[in-house]
């Protein structure tokens, strides 16, 4: 997993932590001084020991370090805005988040499975548009189309049951909902990708699947889940707090259903791959993204930014360079200006 650098920006609270430990040294020695002798006396004693110079080296550090927390946190700026085109297809990812896809035949479930593999298909495109669809007992859009895929991942890793309210699984009204997302005067070609377990309990998906067809949609079904099924673990904060049981109090049990998958795929001149083998699955998108013809998309503006870290960890090694030279007995041409009352 990739860390954010933005998560760096916690190390400052080390600052404030170097301070009160330079108090509390400051403190300590000023009552051991005190126990062994008058502080006046011992100012004579050491007459070129500046009180200032401790100071001045702990405020260069404190820089030193935001500096070279800020090198690690690595800002950047946008230098130039240029027009890219890019040719490739459209793709719309069309999940199911039913509850049925909480079950746990496929680790770790067949919903994290399905973000896993569109993560992964995701990460093997090139200059293709993609959009997401999430679905159970209805269709709710979740991200238009878009070449941004980083903003894709961040939204589909938040999916889950919770985001439509209608449970159950319609097929129909994901493959309706993602033709939308396709434009009918552009000649891009269109590709949905169905994820789901297949347990349609909507009528009209082949007819669906028709109308999607003359669109000049092909559509790819991915099946999660094996055929003897599992159970549907309801939990809270990680832990399984009961089952989920149908109307008569029966635990319900969910299975594949790979035929409804395969007939709707069949019917747009598409495939239906069997999603518990990822690699199968990635080979098999891969294959198919290959055989479409790619076209150019309108030209895109696209942001441009330098990362800056290498200023802040000059700036850092700059100071800590002039550390080392910073004594703590009183520097002459200061101690003339008696700038803090140090000459008494």
């Amino acid at each position: 997993m990739e860390l954010d650098e933005r998560n760096y920006l916690y190390f400052l609270f080390i600052l404030p932590v170097v301070v009160v430990l330079f108090l509390i040294n400051l403190y300590w020695k000023r009552k051991k001084q005190r126990e062994f002798g008058d502080l006046e006396l011992l100012q004579r004693l050491s007459p070129e020991r500046s009180v200032f110079k401790p100071v001045l080296k702990l405020i260069v550090m404190l820089l030193a370090l935001a500096a070279l927390i800020m090198g690690l946190v690595n800002p950047k700026i946008g230098t130039k805005v240029e027009t890219v085109k890019r040719e490739g297809i459209d793709i719309v990812f069309a999940m199911d988040v039913s509850k049925s896809m909480l079950c746990e035949d496929v680790a770790p479930s067949r919903l994290e499975k399905s973000k896993q593999i569109v993560s992964q298909i995701i990460n093997q495109l090139g200059s293709d548009r993609i959009g997401i669809v999430a679905y159970a007992g209805s269709a709710f859009p979740v991200l238009p189309i878009t070449t941004d895929y980083s903003v894709a991942k961040m939204f589909m890793q938040n999916m889950g049951p919770g985001l439509v309210s209608s449970q159950g699984t319609s097929l129909d009204e994901a493959i309706k909902l993602s033709g939308t997302y396709f434009d009918d005067k552009s000649k891009t070609s269109k590709l949905l990708i169905l994820i789901s377990d297949g347990e349609d309990h909507s009528e009209g998906a082949e007819a669906a699947a028709e109308e999607a067809k003359k669109m000049g949609i092909k559509i790819i079904t991915i099946g999660l889940g094996t055929e003897r099924g599992g159970t549907i673990p309801l939990k809270r904060n990680g832990i399984v707090e009961s089952y989920q049981r149908d109307n008569s109090g029966e635990v319900v049990i969910t299975k594949l259903n790979e035929a409804g998958l395969t007939t709707i795929a069949k019917i747009t001149g598409g495939g239906y791959v069997n999603g518990n083998n990822t690699k199968a699955v990635l080979e098999y998108v891969k294959n198919t993204l290959d055989k479409i013809q790619k076209t150019e998309f309108e030209a895109t503006e696209m942001a441009d930014f330098q990362s800056q870290f290498q200023w802040f960890l000059g700036i850092a090694f700059v100071l800590l360079y002039m550390d080392i030279f910073f004594l703590e007995r009183k520097t002459r041409w200061v101690k003339k200006l008696n700038l803090f009352n140090e000459n008494k």
